[in-house]
């Protein structure tokens, strides 16, 4: 990459980085108990502005050839808490709290490619359960001690990307004929997404120990 290109770039992502300043000084004004809506829109803005950002920084790195893309993800992924443990009959995975859909595809690789290099570097080092017919569970986590409003509808939380990266090394197919989907909502002392995908019979047991939660709400 040239120098003149390089500085460029850069200077897109210095023009972003001072909207998002703007953004964030914006919400520190604002009253979020009379205009939590505004509020609600200004954090969402900041957010993806941010994963924006971040993109666009790991793309300079990469045309420039800076770093390796696969060290830059398990670097990225350490920074994501991203983490992979798995059992004979399941696999989990724990994510950061997904964030609503939005039109920009590149704005979802600020968390599939990193979960993507993590999951490649397991199933290096380790031997997953292949899954034909199966259950996904999403457990969607909000710290306890932030507004309860902060709970999205499952179906406005961008949970199709991260699938579709989990099936290319977990699952034969993510579609109807073979997986079963359940979504909880369940409150802790920090945001985050577990993505559990089990065999179907091992399901019953998972729901039960789910269930005896005592601050677990869910729509089956």
């Amino acid at each position: 990459m040239d120098r003149f290109t390089l500085s460029s770039r850069l200077s897109r992502i210095g023009d972003e980085i001072s909207k998002l300043t703007s953004t964030i000084n914006a919400m520190k004004i604002a009253d979020t108990a009379a205009y939590g809506k505004i509020y609600e829109e200004l954090s969402r803005d900041a957010a993806f502005r941010a994963e924006r950002i971040a993109c666009s920084l790991r793309n300079v790195i990469y045309d420039a050839n800076l770093v390796p893309k696969p060290l830059l993800m398990e670097t990225a992924a350490q920074a994501h808490g991203i983490s992979i443990c798995h059992q004979e009959d399941r696999v989990e995975i724990t994510l950061p709290g997904l964030m609503p859909k939005r039109n920009k595809r590149m704005n979802t690789t600020f968390i599939t490619d990193p979960l993507y290099e993590s999951l490649a570097v397991y199933t290096r080092e380790q031997k997953l359960p292949h899954f034909t017919e199966c259950v996904v569970c999403f457990s969607h986590v909000f710290h306890e001690s932030l507004p309860r409003r902060r709970v999205r509808d499952y179906d406005n939380l961008e949970c199709k990307q991260i699938l579709d990266t989990v099936a290319a090394f977990l699952m034969t197919d993510d579609s109807g004929l073979y997986c079963d989907a359940y979504h909880t909502t369940e409150f802790g002392d920090r945001d985050c997404t577990i993505l559990t995908v089990m065999e179907k019979s091992s399901f019953p047991a998972w729901l039960s120990s789910h269930q005896e939660r005592e601050k677990s709400i869910s729509d089956f």
